[in-house]
């Protein structure tokens, strides 16, 4: 950190914040909070959980459609901070919500959580797209990489706080309900996420842009259509986002089904927290180790590393037996998770015009959205045929050989043209 700039420690540093969110409300605590006060209110388990999957695909799926366009926007001078800000301020509006609106009023709290995963995924489009203003593009891998490492270790401290609370208070060691220990977890989450996210919004600003026109919206729209029509300038770019679409599926599909495969295997909740724990943990080093051979090795070629793990990590998975088995598929899904995510946005942020990363990273996070449809069908369906989750799940190993042959096609250097050239 000592060797980082003002601007690149203050980028990485919403990583830090923001992995608070990603953990205790979209993965470990809000799913089973919300699942608990649905049953309470008399809903069935199976309408809450239809109503859990209609949320959240709404609510990816419009700020999937609106990225591209919000970052055409965000292009021009003075906005993209402006968005930034914005979805930040909605996301922890709403994440404090979840902490403070009773939970009998579960339709309420879906609502909230809904404009808080809008609020999280608008300023992620806007935070990625800001590496290109905080660094340059020697050092992107290396900033990318310490900023997942620090999202790893940043995201443990609330969590062990959250998850203590909630022991804590079904054990009866504390005073308060398991209902009360969750709503302080949450306040948790929006009091580290908003903290944390101070020096991002004091110190880094927009370096690269457009000049603002007299309508910006509009031109915005003909911005992109000149992009569309001109897609084969940017053949690079796009051969890669459609490599980046079939591997981060894999990655996706392997993070978001991995507690309900040790469940499948009779691991035990509490087991499964201590897993999921001890992955964070491991996974922030080699995230940075990652960055660190990237600089040395190129990142297309570590990246490709990253790949050829995870087909290990399939195949080890169809013979997976036992607790220690799982043990180690944590291990080395933690060795990869990281570096594959941190380099795929160092690597993509060097392609990107940078007076139109907004918009690109728009179209980058379409990719990321929508790369959580063929992971979970597949799997589904091969362990649903065969049986078997195992061979659900080393069924992945199909999106990882499709990424990586697409990935080898990206060229290693390429000339990506600027605004000014596509708008002629």
């Amino acid at each position: 950190m000592s060797r980082m700039s003002k601007q690149e420690k203050s980028w990485v540093f919403y990583d830090w914040a923001n992995s608070a969110y990603s953990i205790l409300i979209t993965t470990a605590v809000f799913p089973l909070y919300f699942k608990a006060a649905a049953t309470d209110a008399g809903v069935s388990a199976t309408t809450s959980t239809a109503y859990w999957g209609y949320a959240n695909s709404f609510a990816t799926l419009l700020i999937s459609i609106c990225a591209p366009v919000l970052g055409s926007i965000a292009d021009f001078k003075g906005f993209k901070k402006r968005f930034f800000t914005f979805f930040f301020a909605l996301g922890i509006i709403f994440t404090f919500l979840l902490a403070v609106v009773p939970s009998s009023q579960w339709l309420f709290l879906l609502i909230c959580y809904m404009l808080t995963v809008i609020g999280f995924g608008g300023t992620n489009i806007f935070y990625d797209a800001f590496l290109v203003d905080v660094t340059t593009e020697e050092r992107m891998n290396r900033i990318s990489s310490n900023g997942f490492a620090m999202g790893y270790i940043g995201s443990t401290i609330p969590f062990i706080l959250g998850i203590a609370l909630i022991i804590l208070s079904q054990q009866h060691i504390l005073p308060i309900s398991v209902s009360t220990a969750s709503q302080l977890a949450f306040a948790i989450t929006a009091l580290w996420w908003g903290l944390f996210t101070i020096p991002m919004l004091k110190n880094v600003n927009q370096i690269y842009y457009k000049e603002r026109v007299p309508n910006p919206i509009s031109n915005s729209f003909k911005q992109l259509f000149q992009t569309f029509k001109k897609i084969n300038l940017y053949r690079p770019l796009f051969l890669f986002l459609l490599a980046y679409f079939f591997y981060i599926d894999g990655v996706n599909t392997i993070i978001t089904m991995s507690t309900a495969y040790g469940s499948d295997l009779g691991i035990d909740s509490t087991n499964l927290l201590i897993i999921l724990f001890v992955t964070q943990v491991v996974a922030a080093p080699f995230a940075y180790l990652y960055g660190k051979l990237a600089d040395k090795f190129q990142a297309k070629r570590m990246l490709l590393v990253g790949i050829i793990i995870y087909i290990i990590i399939c195949s080890y998975a169809y013979f997976l037996k036992t607790v220690l088995d799982f043990w180690i598929l944590a291990m080395l899904v933690a060795s990869s998770q990281g570096g594959i995510q941190a380099l795929s946005r160092s690597y993509f942020a060097k392609l990107v015009p940078k007076e139109n990363a907004n918009e690109f990273f728009g179209f980058y996070s379409i990719f990321y959205k929508f790369a959580a449809i063929l992971g979970p069908f597949l799997v589904g369906v091969t362990a649903q045929t065969t049986g078997n989750t195992n061979s659900g799940v080393f069924s992945l190993i199909i999106l990882f050989i499709i990424g990586a042959v697409i990935l080898l096609r990206v060229p290693e250097t390429t000339e990506i043209p600027h605004s000014n050239s596509i708008s002629q």
